[in-house]
């Protein structure tokens, strides 16, 4: 039995990726309450096998629900692509579950796009997940896919906006294969912080493609579906961490006015 419509929303990311996903959700439904759940301990996610991502997805799932979460978003690209079918057998019927990967690919569907690029984790890019959906629902799209594995360490150590991030984003960028490319897919929930940079890049002549609006707006769509839409914002946001980083925390103030609170959690031992 899915939990009330007054019920908070889950949210779960290796790392602060998922907290673009979580700004965008608060931004476009204030009232909904969230519990989000950053496995910092065991970040990056992109270069963990199938089954590890399956295990630690799993058990956060598991967590959330527990929590009474009414809907769980895998708000990371590399757990959407690998275990999204074990989130959903873990929820069963407990929970609704919206991974990012989808909400995108319809997305890109509906802009018809001509020759798109992929940037992600490893474990996103090798699992082929974007691609293979394109060329299912679009297959005159001409789609180019890169695995840019030092972005989400970059990220979580906290070089944006200076001289090292640019020279990585240059590196990894200006392969010729990216060259013709229209839009630009943000295929890992880390990469929307230094969307301005990637932008910047392209002189602002590529769709950069955000999956948190992206996945907030295909949210809302769920909830109003299902009449599980929040009457009104009752409870307390909660964020959860799995090991505490002080840079979680700095990051955690680009994206939510109020000083939030961080609970470690770990729940691996």
């Amino acid at each position: 039995m899915l939990a009330n419509y007054n019920s908070p929303i889950g949210i779960f990311d290796s790392g602060v990726g998922g907290l673009t996903v979580a700004n965008a959700i608060k931004q476009l439904l204030p009232n909904e309450s969230i519990i989000y759940y950053g496995d910092t301990a065991h970040l990056p996610y992109g270069d963990k096998s199938a089954e590890t991502i399956k295990y630690y997805s799993q058990k956060i799932t598991k967590f959330l629900i527990d929590q009474g979460c009414k809907v769980v978003v895998i708000a990371c690209n590399t757990a959407s692509a690998l275990a999204n079918e074990a989130v959903l057998s873990t929820a069963g019927e407990k929970a609704l579950i919206l991974n990012v990967i989808d909400p995108v690919v319809e997305h890109i569907v509906e802009k018809q796009y001509s020759h798109i690029g992929i940037i992600g984790t490893k474990g996103t890019i090798n699992s082929a997940s974007y691609q293979q959906k394109i060329g299912q629902l679009s297959p005159g799209t001409k789609v180019q896919s890169m695995a840019t594995p030092l972005f989400v360490p970059m990220i979580e150590e906290g070089f944006i906006f200076d001289d090292v991030s640019n020279a990585i984003i240059r590196t990894y960028l200006s392969k010729p294969e990216f060259a013709g490319i229209n839009s630009l897919v943000l295929g890992c929930t880390h990469y929307p912080i230094i969307k301005n940079q990637i932008s910047k890049f392209f002189n602002f002549g590529v769709d950069i493609i955000d999956s948190a609006k992206v996945v907030a707006a295909k949210l809302r769509q769920l909830l109003t579906e299902n009449g599980m839409l929040s009457s009104h914002h009752k409870t307390a946001d909660k964020f959860y961490i799995s090991d505490y980083t002080d840079y979680f925390k700095a990051i955690s103030k680009m994206f939510f006015e109020e000083d939030i609170v961080l609970e470690k959690l770990n729940f691996w031992n």
